[in-house]
């Protein structure tokens, strides 16, 4: 009986040929207006050699010290003190966590990688980098920013900096751009403080999906950024198109999307399939679940990944900690679940969003997502910048309890790999 009913939901041969028909349908207009913005930056290997010459850092920092940023000197300096060694190793790392305890011959698990958000402005990674030399502690593995993606590349450099920082540091990162609906797409939307509202697929309407790849290309070809934020079926549709035609988009899937059980997980893996290029890699990277997961959806989702055959290539990325205000109910902590099933999962990161709940408390402007979409000058105008910064370097701090606990249990952890050798 299970057999046959299984029979049922097999998907009907004929269905690729109909996928088909409508891409080549040429009075599909969908199509044709997006292969029109691909057009305009060239044929997609044009694209992606212009991409590859703005990633290289001997270009970036050339670029930086052309333009007399103030950044290129910290970058040297973080160059100096990678190759000088002078962060913490991972095993003197272990060591100071252990502090006594009984050191493991070999520490196990799947290699939770250590991830913060966001880390809006340059300077706050220096000071963070100066911070943990002094403090032995690690950097994280991987950042994610959330900055006006426009305010950041006319700030000095500051957008050219961060790629110079994480190709430096051997992280991988994401960058959100401006096409988020934040801007009033929705017209019957009003700003930041109804922040879920935009973010449940209501900030993309009309053109905007073409807006949100016109403005990629631009960022990937003048700048070489990769790997952007999606939270919309249409951008993500849209991003899988241009891995088919041989760009090289990834696309993490924000926690606004909405995956918060694993049939929506699979679902969002078999569309990703399903245009994937010759060579089976697919520009889906990560997702974001929402903060409604717990160890059996984890577990879930880590099935999906397994049946469909994209384990290694799409990281599961949850939040540990979140917003103290605007987001999630409080206490919000999801140290122990990662530690029960880091031994478990593959391909999993730890997403840092707030403090621990106990010091956010205490803050008189604790963690929230509403400065994320206010503009430098607004945040050094009212002084909010200096506490934005204590808010990220308490993310710092808790990144590195969650480093410590995965020590003190015996199992491995992700940090930045170019500065903690052995990482």
């Amino acid at each position: 009986m299970s057999n046959d009913l299984r029979q049922k939901l097999l998907v009907d041969p004929s269905f690729t040929d109909t996928i088909n028909s409508v891409v080549m349908n040429p009075n599909n207009s969908l199509v044709t207006a997006f292969l029109d913005v691909v057009g305009k930056y060239g044929s997609p290997a044009q694209i992606q050699e212009k991409a590859r010459a703005a990633r290289q850092l001997p270009n970036i920092l050339q670029r930086l010290k052309s333009e007399k940023s103030p950044y290129f000197d910290d970058l040297d300096w973080l160059m100096k003190m990678r190759d000088e060694r002078a962060f913490v190793s991972v095993d003197d790392f272990r060591s100071n966590a252990l502090q006594g305890q009984s050191h493991p011959a070999q520490f196990g698990g799947n290699g939770v990688i250590m991830e913060i958000s966001a880390c809006q402005f340059f300077p706050w990674l220096i000071d963070q980098a100066k911070h943990a030399i002094k403090h032995e502690e690690i950097m994280p593995g991987r950042f994610i920013r959330v900055r006006d993606m426009e305010e950041s590349a006319a700030d000095q450099g500051d957008l050219l900096a961060m790629m110079a920082a994480m190709e430096i540091m051997g992280t991988s990162y994401v960058e959100t751009l401006n096409t988020r609906g934040t801007d009033g797409a929705n017209i019957h939307l009003n700003g930041p403080d109804t922040l879920l509202g935009y973010f449940t697929c209501a900030g993309e309407p009309n053109d905007y999906p073409l807006k949100w790849i016109d403005e990629f290309l631009h960022y990937h070809t003048e700048y070489g950024v990769r790997e952007v934020l999606t939270f919309n079926p249409g951008t993500m549709l849209l991003g899988y198109w241009l891995g088919r035609l041989g760009i090289d988009i990834k696309l993490k899937v924000s926690v606004f999307a909405g995956t918060d059980n694993p049939w929506s997980f699979l679902y969002m893996l078999m569309i990703a399939k399903m245009f994937a290029g010759p060579n089976g890699e697919t520009p889906l990277s990560g997702m974001n679940p929402t903060n409604a997961t717990n160890t059996e959806t984890l577990l879930g989702f880590s099935e999906a990944r397994e049946l469909i055959g994209m384990t290694e290539q799409v990281r599961i990325e949850h939040h540990l900690t979140n917003f103290y205000k605007g987001m999630v109910k409080q206490p919000y902590l999801r140290r122990n679940q990662f530690i029960e099933v880091a031994d478990k999962i593959k391909n999993m990161a730890a997403k840092h969003e707030g403090a621990d709940p106990e010091v956010d408390a205490q803050r008189t402007q604790p963690s929230a997502p509403f400065n994320y979409f206010r503009s430098k000058e607004e945040l050094v105008a009212t002084g909010d910048i200096t506490t934005d910064q204590l808010s990220y370097m308490d993310k710092h701090a808790s990144v590195n309890k969650t480093a410590r606990e995965l020590s003190r249990h015996g199992l491995t952890f992700g940090a930045a790999p170019r500065l903690h050798e052995g990482a």
